[in-house]
């Protein structure tokens, strides 16, 4: 339950963010109101004795939540892709947070597959290994199927996790709560929308089935991409707490040393993971938003394969046009028609000046034109667009974020391959191929016909819903009533975890 029982939970976050010195940091990255900054400090500072050490060569903030454990761990990774919420800056040092923590006993992960697919482990498997990596939800394990002799990568949810991540989730949409109602102008921070998307990324992350269905679905997507495979799911041996794949086999593509001995041309692999994702995002509209070198492989033949799908990325059809007319505009250097893309989607006001706006779009493209091939980079192409169009009142747009967070890393591991990259020349033929097939004639009748399919399954339906909203339009909507007591909680509540923290720290004083 969301209630004060929670407080102590915040308190033993505030005091371990305190004893770090990452409670100030983090205040200032989210550019905290007074109000929100008093009632942390003097909340946290009497507890900071209590808080976590946390390792100290570690910047504070990132220092802080390592210590608090697994849900804080996986907090600070999503929120790394939001830096619309964070800063750039703190969503940068974010980034290094390690999801690698010890593994639990083997007998663990094997009374888990067993109770998940009700056979003994040893009727399923000839070979079990020990744990080939353990992280903040799940781990990892290598073994061969008893039936078939094939070799295949087992993820197990940890012992616990759900109901763990469950407690700390309470915690934090209670923090919200008081946040907003503490201090009213921080709700421009939108801290219930920021633990929603938290909830819900990992949510996903701890019902295996979805992770699995992610797989499938990327997989059929991308099945006649060349140089590109990924890892079968085993439907008949996963679960909500076990997925089962086929092992990828191959090496690294973090390790350019193995790279180079197995034969392998760097230089195109780094083309083609950039070229890879760029196709899914445009074509498929569903990519891998995690693409680091700890989840991609280079398979003896040469192809990448790519696998860990918690977190995948999604884009709708129309957005993807939009994406790809700007990104083909930046191409051209056709300033205006990227500033006419933005007014036509209407992520910028109409009443926004369009030529003041190309203007503005002209000072962010240039500077990177003018910069050597090896130096261009879409992702910060895209992070000072952004910056841009937010000073023209556009939204935030969540998708897009993730997209350009995204980008950065794949433009991170191309150029840990090849640093003579040039991104725009690799980029340029999936642009010009995507805006060939989606806008156009071709791309404009396959609309009307989809808009046809549409309006007549709903035809029979057509007039009662336009009558419906007629008369929804016609007759006012009452008034929200106040609910005077969500404040009055509040600072109830708060009241009494004072009065604690200043009894305690006179015992401590006396």
């Amino acid at each position: 339950m969301r209630g004060p029982h929670n407080i102590w939970r915040l308190i033993r976050t505030g005091a371990t963010f305190e004893r770090t010195g990452a409670m100030r940091v983090a205040l200032d990255a989210f550019d905290a109101p007074a109000p929100l900054r008093l009632a942390a400090r003097v909340l946290a500072w009497p507890f900071s004795w209590l808080g976590e050490k946390g390792d100290p060569t570690l910047p504070p903030v990132v220092r802080a939540i390592q210590a608090l454990g697994p849900a804080y761990i996986k907090f600070g990774q999503i929120m790394s892709t939001r830096p619309d919420v964070v800063g750039a800056e703190m969503a940068t040092q974010l980034r290094v947070l390690q999801d690698k923590l010890p593994p639990f006993p083997i007998e663990e992960a094997k009374k888990q597959i067993e109770e998940e697919l009700g056979m003994p482990v040893d009727e399923i498997y000839s070979d079990f290994s020990e744990p080939v990596a353990a992280a903040s939800i799940a781990q990892v394990h290598k073994a061969t199927l008893r039936e078939t002799g094939e070799e295949v990568a087992i993820k197990v949810l940890r012992p616990g996790i759900e109901r763990a991540f469950r407690k700390d989730l309470d915690a934090f949409w209670f923090a919200a709560a008081m946040i907003e109602t503490l201090s009213p102008s921080s709700r421009r921070l939108r801290p219930r929308d920021v633990i929603a998307h938290f909830e819900g990324v990992v949510m996903g992350e701890l019902d295996l089935r979805l992770e699995a269905a992610a797989a499938s679905e990327f997989q059929a997507n991308t099945v006649k991409d060349e140089g590109f495979e990924l890892p079968q799911v085993n439907w008949m041996l996963s679960g909500r707490k076990v997925m089962t794949m086929s092992w990828a086999a191959g090496e690294s593509l973090g390790d350019n040393a193995a790279l180079d001995a197995a034969g392998h041309d760097r230089a195109v692999l780094s083309q083609r993971v950039l070229q890879l994702f760029l196709n899914h995002a445009l074509r498929d509209g569903f990519f891998h938003a995690d693409m680091h070198q700890g989840n991609l492989k280079v398979a003896p033949n040469g192809n990448i394969i790519a696998y860990d799908f918690g977190i995948m990325g999604h884009i709708d059809e129309y957005t993807r046009r939009v994406y790809a007319e700007i990104l083909f505009g930046f191409i051209r250097r056709d300033y205006k028609r990227v500033a006419e893309v933005h007014f036509e989607a209407g992520y910028v006001p109409g009443d926004r000046d369009i030529d003041e706006f190309a203007r503005a779009l002209r000072a962010v493209g240039e500077p990177i034109f003018g910069m050597d091939a090896t130096r261009i980079s879409m992702g910060k192409l895209l992070a000072y667009l952004f910056e841009v169009t937010e000073r023209f009142g556009m939204e935030t747009r969540t998708e897009l974020i993730l997209l350009q967070r995204t980008m950065v890393v794949v433009e991170g591991v191309a150029r840990s391959l090849d640093p003579r990259m040039n991104i725009w020349k690799v980029a340029q033929p999936v642009v010009e191929d995507y805006i060939k097939g989606s806008i156009g004639p071709k791309a404009a009748a396959s609309d009307l016909w989809k808009t046809a399919q549409v309006m007549a399954r709903f035809g029979p339906r057509l007039p009662k819903l336009v009558e419906a909203a007629l008369i929804r339009q016609a007759t006012p909507e009452p008034e929200p009533r106040k609910r005077p007591w969500a404040s009055r909680v509040g600072w109830a509540s708060l009241g009494c975890a004072l009065g604690v923290a200043g009894t305690l720290a006179l015992h401590m004083f006396n």
